[in-house]
């Protein structure tokens, strides 16, 4: 018990110097701004304000600690349709499988984003009408989550982010920690969720390759050679999530049918605004869930200072039913997010739970 304890205290000291290390004059200077997107459609429901109490698969891309929760085997699909009008979609996969009792949870997923076609320009040819190409922007994650004692979780995630058009490309590496710590009385011992997760801590990423490229007059002589131009790197979307659950339960004493989840979260950003949150989900006999959020940046509620489309406002909706009972179960998840300009983001997911 003692380790763990440590283990917390040490990522919580960290988490402390992390938020209050950040530096507004960086703002806008870090790149694969893909890795602050959520792609599932159960978690997006309330925009990520679950940090202490996500479960499964999806705790992957928010607080991998929650990864340690799976029963045994979890598949999950899902489908997002990202600032609807602007043609752009993201499929992501995942999957985590228990390894014995004790034994911690192994998880995979990957994320593709389809920007669809974008006409070549030129300066020569500003309208283009010389084709079409597409960015290929994917990223995929290997975790491992294990359970420390009754009331503490943990987990880190090792994830691969690749960007590329013809001829250019740049590749990074990205590392994620989390902590979840649960308690509550004898009967409801996880009533009360804690959660702190540092994401997206790695290396600089600087895009090279035949892109950049160009034919140009030696130094000396009076013949022509392939010279490249360098690229300036640039840092990834570093983050620290720290957030707090509590539910409320009612119905039959021992087995109640309905569950209202009270969720808050900060998250601290290094290289964009501060956000601050807090969302509702009620459930009912964990087979029908709907749930929505508020998360809130400095500006938001201003269309001159607001630095993001998203206005904040996020609502999902889930239903899952068990194939038998305490077996399998199969779940769909919807989930919508407000944005100024285009008509919001959609996220359909599926899930099967063996």
């Amino acid at each position: 018990m003692i380790r763990p304890l440590k283990i917390v205290l040490i990522l919580s000291v960290l988490s402390i110097t992390y938020a209050v290390a950040g530096n507004k004059d960086r703002q806008g200077e870090a790149g694969a701004s893909e890795l602050l997107l959520n792609p599932w459609a159960r978690s997006s429901g309330w925009d990520g304000l679950n940090t202490a109490s996500i479960r499964g698969i999806e705790a992957i891309n928010l607080n991998v600690a929650g990864l340690a929760f799976t029963r045994k085997t979890e598949l999950v699909f899902a489908h997002t349709t990202w600032l609807q009008g602007t043609g752009i979609s993201f499929n992501t996969f995942g999957f985590a499988q228990t390894l014995g009792t004790k034994g911690g949870v192994l998880g995979f997923n990957i994320m593709s984003i389809d920007f669809g076609d974008i006409p070549i320009t030129t300066t020569s040819l500003p309208e283009g009408g010389t084709g079409t190409f597409s960015p290929q922007f994917i990223n995929g994650s290997l975790s491992y989550a294990k359970v420390f004692s009754n009331s503490i979780y943990g987990g880190i995630t090792a994830r691969v982010v690749s960007e590329g058009i013809a001829g250019l490309g740049a590749i990074g590496v990205a590392f994620d920690a989390g902590i979840q710590y649960v308690t509550g009385p004898q009967a409801d011992p996880t009533r009360v969720k804690f959660g702190i997760s540092l994401r997206n801590i790695g290396t600089p990423m600087t895009f090279g390759g035949d892109g950049l490229s160009f034919r140009g007059q030696a130094p000396e002589g009076d013949y022509s050679m392939t010279l490249e131009q360098r690229s300036q790197g640039f840092e990834l979307p570093s983050l620290l999530n720290i957030g707090g659950a509590y539910d409320f339960k009612f119905g039959a004493s021992g087995k109640p049918s309905h569950r209202l989840t009270v969720a808050a979260n900060f998250t601290s950003h290094s290289f964009s605004q501060d956000q601050i949150g807090a969302g509702l989900e009620y459930a009912f006999k964990e087979m029908f869930m709907i749930r929505g959020g508020y998360n809130y940046q400095n500006g938001l509620t201003s269309t001159e200072k607001r630095v993001t489309a998203l206005t904040g406002i996020s609502a999902g909706v889930t239903f899952e039913v068990p194939v038998k009972q305490n077996g399998p179960s199969l779940g769909i998840d919807y989930s919508f997010r407000t944005s100024e300009p285009f008509s919001g983001s959609h996220a359909l997911g599926l899930r099967i739970n063996l």
